[in-house]
């Protein structure tokens, strides 16, 4: 076998990728929904969470779609068994970080939504991000990927 011929990854490798693709494709609806039904989510929010909507920069917005958008890419590229999954999977948490960063630090998130939306799962996000990153690195180190 050549150093740069993939080798066969355990069944773990399949299963954490398919629930990690889920993961990422809900977050790709909660995109969607966002981007095109804000007037059926904003009649289901309290004034201060529709606030909160019309008031997030288009940088957020961007760093949203890039979030979901490069995560639901870098889970299939993880399927596919390709090295540039990584390489989307960077580019998801940079946008998870920058979204998740102007919620932590920019708003008043936390006191609008409560513990659990504007805390928890936030935080949630961005270690599944993390994890997600070093799946995939330990993926390429063990040649599972090519």
């Amino acid at each position: 076998m050549t150093k740069n011929q993939a080798t066969k990854p355990p069944v773990w490798f399949w299963v954490v990728s398919v629930l990690a693709l889920l993961w990422n494709l809900m977050g790709v609806m909660n995109y969607l929904a966002s981007a095109f039904m804000k007037e059926a989510i904003k009649a289901e929010m309290t004034p201060e969470q529709v606030s909160l909507l019309e008031n997030t920069p288009a940088w957020v917005t961007a760093a949203f779609a890039l979030a979901v958008w490069g995560g639901a890419i870098g889970c299939i590229g993880l399927l596919l068994r390709k090295k540039w999954a990584k390489s989307a999977l960077v580019i998801s948490l940079i946008g998870i970080l920058g979204q998740m960063g102007y919620s932590f630090f920019m708003t008043n998130a936390s006191e609008v939504y409560g513990q659990t939306e504007g805390v928890i799962i936030p935080l949630m996000v961005i270690v599944i991000g993390i994890i997600l990153l070093f799946f995939a690195r330990y993926a390429d180190r063990k040649t599972w990927l090519s």
